[in-house]
């Protein structure tokens, strides 16, 4: 179980190389035994720049790499794992665990203490569960708690000593890398019982859990008789649990109020261990289902080292949290909208932000706007033919706000304006975006006091909550616009 080389790469799309190395480190003494172990099928580490191309190669990451390539995009070489073979100086370097996550490429290459002609399974390749591991802390030290640009190279430049303590020699002792920064003297990790293949550490520190709840409202509103409206929740809970101990035990309790909409369609990580049946069955394929589980939902797990979402779910609420009508009229060069927002009493007004964007498509620049609006302010974007209402942190009292006006067109450009296949006529529509913080709309929460941890120390536990919009369109009622049926989903 060791690593012969680790890389952190950032994506930088437009750039001639369209990435840059942040940092690397090579273990010469893995590269040796790889050298052993894998006898003629040996593939040496290349230098920097060869698996750059390489890797943004293989990962679809190149500005202009848009031509078909047989050994990447064939029907047989369908990639369902983050484990890659990059082809290098005519030959190819396997395995590569590599993963894009906030901008940043984090890849490895695990040391197999075998042939690799054939290829061994990856399950028994145990050095591809410690470089998950190893990647995952690195992605949790880099990004936790990070406010800047400054922290972030800050904490790049801590990574060689970080390493020196956490990973020696390529053999991953402790995924949390912070516990070496906190540490002046760094104690060896010991296994008092068995540990776990997926799990390479332990951790060593002031014990925490921390709870995120996550719900998305996506919501598509037309304004007709003949067309229902339509919308939907997902919700994912992101965990992150530091307890000591090779096998620390925990339950998280999810709690509705008893006006609170059930939870449905849930998938769960591997690493909880059971679940109540009635949770597993809940579906919203059941839509005449009466009896659905509105909990406590339950979830025991052994976590992993890194965070990771404990599940996600659907829920069918009464009501979107806002009600838009939207219209649009033609009249010459020019049109007429009116815009109605009605947010719905049983939601919490307070927001971190909310804005309505009203793009026009296939038209020229915005040359002139008169408008009158009942709340908030209006932001003109000339050239993008863009409209944003910036509505702010509340609605007023009456929780009814409204916005009309004509705005009118220049020449079009084709270079310049936006364009869109389905805005065309009369089709338009109107985006809300807005974020609610220590807030669901499911009333979804995870009870502090609930939280169950079978490890030493008494830890500290974090719940967090929000509600965040996601693809939420208010069609204009004059005009024909996409139609979906039933649930909306991911």
């Amino acid at each position: 179980m060791a690593q012969r080389a680790v890389w952190l790469i950032s994506h930088e799309p437009g750039t001639p190389l369209c990435g840059t190395v942040r940092f690397s480190r090579r273990y010469p003494t893995v590269e040796k035994r790889a050298r052993v172990f894998n006898g003629e099928s040996y593939v040496p580490v290349p230098e920097d720049g060869p698996l750059l191309k390489a890797l943004l190669f293989e990962l679809r990451l190149l500005d202009d790499d848009k031509d078909f390539a047989e050994s990447r995009d064939s029907c047989s070489h369908i990639n369902k794992t983050s484990i890659y073979g990059l082809l290098v100086g005519g030959k190819e370097l396997w395995p590569v665990v590599a993963f894009l996550k906030n901008g940043m490429i984090y890849a490895c290459v695990p040391l197999v203490e075998q042939t690799l002609s054939p290829r061994p399974p990856l399950i028994s390749i145990s050095g591809i569960s410690q470089g998950f591991e190893l990647l995952f802390g690195i992605q949790d030290f880099l990004y936790l708690g990070q406010k800047n640009d400054t922290e972030l190279y800050t904490k790049l430049s801590q990574l060689p000593d970080l390493l020196l303590q956490a990973c020696p020699f390529g053999t991953l002792l402790d995924a949390n890398l912070q516990n070496s920064l906190d540490s002046n003297n760094f104690a060896s990790v010991t296994h008092p019982q068995k540990q776990p293949a997926w799990k390479a550490g332990i951790y060593k520190g002031k014990p925490q859990v921390s709870i995120s709840i996550t719900e998305k409202v996506k919501s598509m509103q037309y304004g007709k008789q003949d067309v229902a409206d339509t919308w939907q929740v997902v919700g994912a809970v992101t965990c992150k649990c530091d307890l000591e101990g090779s096998m620390p035990n925990v339950t998280i309790s999810l709690s509705l109020p008893t006006n609170g909409s059930p939870l449905q369609d849930i998938l769960v990580h591997p690493c909880v261990t059971s679940l109540d049946s009635a949770i597993l069955t809940s579906s919203s394929i059941d839509a005449m289902d009466d009896s659905a589980f509105s909990g406590p939902y339950k979830f025991p797990l052994t976590p992993p080292l890194e965070s990771f979402n404990l599940c996600y779910y659907t829920s069918q609420v009464p009501v979107p949290p806002i009600l838009g009508f939207y219209q649009v009229k033609e009249e010459e060069i020019q049109l007429k909208i009116t815009v109605n927002l009605k947010l719905h009493e049983s939601v919490k007004n307070s927001f971190e932000f909310c804005e309505a964007h009203i793009p026009f498509y296939n038209r020229g620049p915005i040359t002139h706007v008169e408008y009158k609006v009942s709340f908030g302010q209006l932001e003109v974007f000339r050239e993008k033919s863009l409209l944003i209402w910036i509505i702010g942190q509340k609605f007023p009292k009456s929780m009814e706000i409204s916005l009309s006006g004509t705005v009118t067109f220049g020449a079009k450009s084709h270079e310049k304006q936006p364009f869109d296949q389905i805005c065309i006529g009369g089709t338009a529509y109107l985006k809300l975006h807005f974020r609610i913080l220590d807030y669901t709309l499911t009333g979804c929460y995870a009870d502090q006091h609930s939280v169950q941890v079978f490890a030493s120390g008494k830890p500290k536990i974090s719940t967090y909550r929000k509600l965040i919009s996601s693809d939420y369109y208010i069609w204009n009622s004059k005009a024909p616009a996409p139609v979906t049926y039933g649930s909306l989903v991911l």
